[in-house]
Parts: structure tokens; sequence; C-alpha cells
């Protein structure tokens, strides 16, 4: 799949144990080297891989031909030699521990890199309090890629049904088109918020909640800018999970077409306090007005995605302007070190005098690493 010629080096993480288990395993995939991740929770009364990082490696090894998996009978140390990505039709049963976006999240880096066009069915929980929801990645992730040259008809995230925690129960459709290689980008002007759209879902409980939602997100954001529209979405019967919850899921538009997002979703059901409605829909507001304060041409969930294809892009090079680097952007920055040896410039950008004060931007730039995808043949 990729076109250096050392597969053979064998990379060990000098970082052991669990944490940004997923960057290490998408960038082996990607780079073709093979990965050793020892001590994994071997201090924890509970040792070794959890149920959901297990689905996750399974996950990996449909969409891959020829990866090679070995973990030691305590699950503690796992060595992994990734094969070819193949990718194709696919259908993952999604542990419920963890959300769908879990696991999209480690499919929208690798997709356009497959053999044959990917088509994966996950099942499982759709919306939940710790990962970025399939809404979230929809409306955000996706016009990233178009930036990045992949676009098509076949580029779309589709909830086919929707699953709360802790039941789940929930299905969505992602499908992508494949890519010889990565165009460079020059992502330096966010651009000026010119509308804000949302969607307001509820299951499994009245559809009175979305319009709860809906008024209480309004309040605060029709204070800003008046072209604000919120769908709400109740689903009902086969399609609406195992389990009953609600929530909001926010995206501001600029016009230079950047997407920032903000989400919140309702405690499950049984694990801790509930929430009201009104409150959610006014933390939600916050969220994106904080993220719209971060700004930048990316959003804080996809910085990694960005960073990403910015690598594995032509030798040519590529700048994006991004808010604050989250804690997991900059273990994945030092994760592309190790497998590409790839090194980003990093320059702070004050705001300027005339300009809004927002959050303090980091302009990243890289030279691509001439990443080409070989069982794409060329047209």
């Amino acid at each position: 799949m990729t076109n250096n010629n050392n597969n053979n080096n064998k990379i060990s993480t000098k970082k052991s144990g669990c944490s940004c288990f997923r960057q290490r395993l998408v960038l082996s995939t990607l780079s073709g080297k093979r990965v050793k991740i020892p001590n994994i929770r071997s201090k924890d009364d509970n040792p070794g891989l959890r149920d959901f990082e297990a689905s996750f490696i399974r996950l990996l090894d449909k969409v891959t031909n020829g990866t090679r998996i070995e973990i030691n009978q305590t699950g503690t140390v796992l060595f992994y030699q990734p094969g070819l990505l193949y990718g194709g039709s696919v259908e993952h049963e999604c542990n419920v521990q963890r959300s769908i976006g879990y696991y999209l999240e480690a499919l929208l880096m690798l997709a356009p890199f497959v053999k044959s066009p990917l088509r994966a069915v996950l099942k499982g929980v759709t919306n939940d309090p710790t990962d970025p929801s399939v809404d979230l990645l929809k409306v955000t992730a996706i016009p990233l890629m178009k930036k990045f040259g992949i676009d098509g008809d076949g580029l779309e995230i589709k909830v086919l049904k929707r699953g709360m925690a802790p039941a789940g129960g929930g299905e969505v459709l992602f499908t992508c088109p494949v890519r010889r290689s990565m165009k460079p980008v020059q992502l330096t002007e966010p651009g000026k918020i010119k509308r804000i759209r949302g969607t307001a879902f509820s299951v499994r409980v009245s559809p009175q909640m979305s319009n709860r939602i809906v008024d209480s997100a309004r309040s605060i954001l029709n204070k800003f800018i008046p072209d604000i529209y919120i769908y709400t979405d109740h689903m009902k019967g086969a399609s609406s999970g195992k389990s009953p919850g609600f929530g909001l899921t926010l995206v501001a538009e600029t016009v230079n077409g950047t997407f920032l997002g903000a989400e919140v979703v309702s405690t499950p059901q049984g694990q801790g306090d509930p929430v009201l409605p009104e409150d959610l829909g006014r933390n939600c507001a916050k969220l994106l007005l904080e993220e719209v304060y971060r700004g930048g041409c990316v959003d804080s969930t996809n910085q990694s995605l960005a960073l990403l294809y910015m690598t594995l892009g032509q030798q040519d090079v590529s700048k994006s302007l991004l808010g604050p680097l989250s804690p997991y952007t900059i273990e994945f920055l030092r994760h592309i070190r190790d497998f590409f040896q790839i090194m980003f410039k990093i320059e702070q950008q004050k705001p300027g005098e005339d300009e809004q004060k927002g959050g303090e931007k980091v302009l990243m730039t890289c030279v691509g690493a001439g990443y080409s995808n070989i069982s794409k043949t060329i047209k």
C-alpha cells in the first residue's frame, strides 16, 4: 500500500500502554511498519485490552488483508503487523462501551487509501458523551475531506438507525471513494461565521424534548447571528435503538467553507443525574461559541485528521491554521514523526489589532510524504 520500502522496519513505540492506541494502529497500517505495544494496563486491577479495543482490532482486520495480530494471554502486550489496505464491503458490530464515532474516526483516516472503495456498516451506539458522534463527523469531517480532494457521490455518512448508550442498537453507513493521492491544501483563512445549522434528536422519549432543546439553544445563539436553523429528528420504532436519550449537534459555517462543530448528549440511562433538555441546549450553544472562539480552519475534533491528510499529501507544502492544539493532537504529531519522519513547522499567530480577539491560533506547515495509493491504477 505504501511506497516506502521499509516494511521490515519494526517500530517498538517508546510510549507503552493503551493511550493513543488507535493512533498507533492506524499509522502503522498506513506506513506498513509493524508495531509492538507492551504494558497495556499492566498495573491495573483488570489488566490488558478492553473489549472495545479488541473490537477495534477486529475492524482493522476486516478492512485489511494479511494483517498479523498477536496478543499475549493476559492481553497486556500487542504485536501488530499490518497487511494491505483492502476495503470493500464491511459490516462490523461495534462494542457498546464506546460509540461508533470511535471506530469511524479511524476509518476516515484509512478510507481514501484502500484498494476497493469502502462501504462500511457499523452497528452500536451512535451518540454517547465521550466520543465524537456520527452526526458531528458527518457535518465537520466530510466537508474537510472534500477540501483534500476526496469528493464525488460516494462520500457520505448516513444514520440508518439511532442507538443511545448504554444498549446501542444504532446503525450507520459510511461510504468513501478511493484516491490515488491527497492534494496539498492552504487552509489559512477561516473567514467569518455566516450561518449555524444543527440537529436536535430524541429517541424513546417525548418528541417535545427536541423542541425544548432547540428553543434553549436559540435563546443564546440568536444574539449573535440571525441565520440559524436547527432540525428536529425524532426516530420511532425499530430505528430508535434500545435506549432512551436526546442530544444536540450544532455546526457553524464560515464564508470560506470552514465548519466548526459542537455537541452535547444526555446522560445515558442509569448513569448519573438526568439532564434537562433546556440545560443541554444552552450548554451546546456555549460549546459552539467556545469552538468559534478557538477558531482556525479545522475544529478541535478533526485536527488530527487534517494533519494526517497533510502528512500523506503530495510532496508539496501544505498549510493549515488551527486553534489551540488539543493534547490528543500533540500526541498525534509525535506519532506522525515516529512513523512517517515528518515534522511540522509550528508558528503561533497573534490576532491582529482590527480582528476580534479569539484564541491563539497555530499555523501548521509541512511538506507531504508523497504517499500514494499504489493499488489505484492511473487513469
